[in-house]
């Protein structure tokens, strides 16, 4: 018995930390430290753009020089040699085991949905057409081990694409070859990556599962009896939300259907709130799939503005948009395969209702205000 209670403690233990997790100012930043290098690869050269975020290139560099919150055209005009050097640095091109010389070409400025970002325009000479490239990547490592450079590689007609990491900096290319097979597993992976480093989108989903080991009696929560019905409850919520955000996100990354960045981030912030408020004040009870359903339309918005930005080759779309939708829901059945057997071992501890149910939808209902804010108003809350 002695032991039951000590793995029940460490269970909850495990349910508060990832609550606080989540719910962190960590956490607060919906998304992570992205740039995106596109590559186009002719007989004679190497086209090459590279979008870096100016938050990031402004905490390695020091863009802000008058200190007061903004980086002017200016002030980033002032900066493009370092900016050129820095990033070139950190990008090493080789055709055929031989190394292509990159040359500056233009300076810009763009949008993406998290934020102003540099553009780097640059050309890259080889000695030959390449047969097998391979690129090199260190952007950032060094000051943030957790940044993604997104790569974008269009050759012969044909779009590749490749995530670097500080696990995998080095990606290498045979030209000659069309490799659809790497293509699903690099998009189902920024599918798996995208749900589970998307704080605003497994609070929601939590918020909406944690009462499903429970049963609303005599206005009070009591642990569920059957683990059937608490299974029953999960796998409602989950093919609701499935269904809802695949729909709006086939629509939108087919240009069907758009809506403002800005709009849609806000309303994810109030799905989070309404999620996590139906804990405290029961709105929706046992059909608490409406929920996930309604709500999980506005999250395939936001799940197609990270596509978007990933960039979709036209040449493999349907490929590319089944293969990151596939990686989302691979990412949220793992969630559930986690949650649903911890959640149901401690349904009947007090700890459970009161601290992980209640306690953590005041959290997360206070994080989610704080992210509504900042969005709806294009703020800054917290650094």
């Amino acid at each position: 018995m002695q032991t039951v209670r000590l793995v029940s403690l460490q269970v909850l233990k495990g349910f508060a930390m990832l609550l606080i997790l989540l719910a962190s100012p960590a956490a607060l930043a919906h998304k992570p430290s992205d740039s995106y290098l596109s590559l186009q690869v002719t007989e004679t050269a190497i086209q090459g753009q590279w979008d870096i975020a100016l938050r990031d290139l402004d905490y390695a560099l020091g863009l802000d020089d008058n200190q007061d919150g903004a980086i002017t055209w200016g002030e980033l005009r002032a900066h493009h040699t370092e900016i050129a050097a820095y990033a070139l640095a950190r990008l090493a091109l080789s055709a055929d085991g031989e190394a292509c010389t990159t040359a500056v070409l233009e300076h810009l400025v763009d949008d993406h949905s998290d934020g102003a970002y540099a553009v780097l325009r640059f050309s890259a000479s080889c000695k030959a057409e390449p047969t097998v490239l391979s690129a090199h990547y260190r952007l950032f490592f060094d000051v943030d081990p957790q940044h993604r450079g997104l790569l974008r590689l269009e050759h012969a007609g044909q779009t590749r694409t490749a995530i670097f990491s500080a696990a995998t900096p080095v990606q290498r290319f045979e030209l000659a070859e069309s490799d659809r097979l790497r293509q699903l597993i690099d998009y189902t992976a920024h599918g798996v990556w995208h749900i589970w480093i998307g704080f605003d989108h497994l609070l929601f989903l939590l918020s909406l599962l944690l009462p499903a080991v429970l049963l609303r009696v005599d206005g009070g929560w009591t642990g569920a009896s059957r683990f059937r019905d608490a299974l029953w409850e999960v796998v409602k919520v989950v093919s609701a939300f499935t269904l809802a955000h695949s729909i709006t996100l086939t629509l939108a990354a087919l240009e069907v259907v758009q809506l403002p960045s800005r709009w849609v981030e806000s309303a994810i912030a109030a799905s989070v709130i309404v999620a996590a408020l139906n804990n405290l004040i029961v709105m929706a009870g046992a059909s608490r799939w409406l929920f996930a359903f309604a709500f999980g339309l506005i999250h395939g918005f936001g799940f197609a503005s990270v596509l978007a930005d990933l960039g979709l080759p036209q040449n493999a779309l349907l490929l590319a948009l089944v293969a990151f939708n596939l990686g989302v829901e691979v990412g949220q059945l793992a969630i559930v395969a986690l949650f649903l057997p911890l959640a149901w071992s401690v349904r009947n501890q007090w700890i459970y209702r009161r601290g992980v149910l209640a306690g953590g939808s005041l959290l997360v209902i206070a994080t989610a205000g704080i992210w509504l804010v900042e969005r709806v108003f294009d703020l800054k809350l917290i650094a």
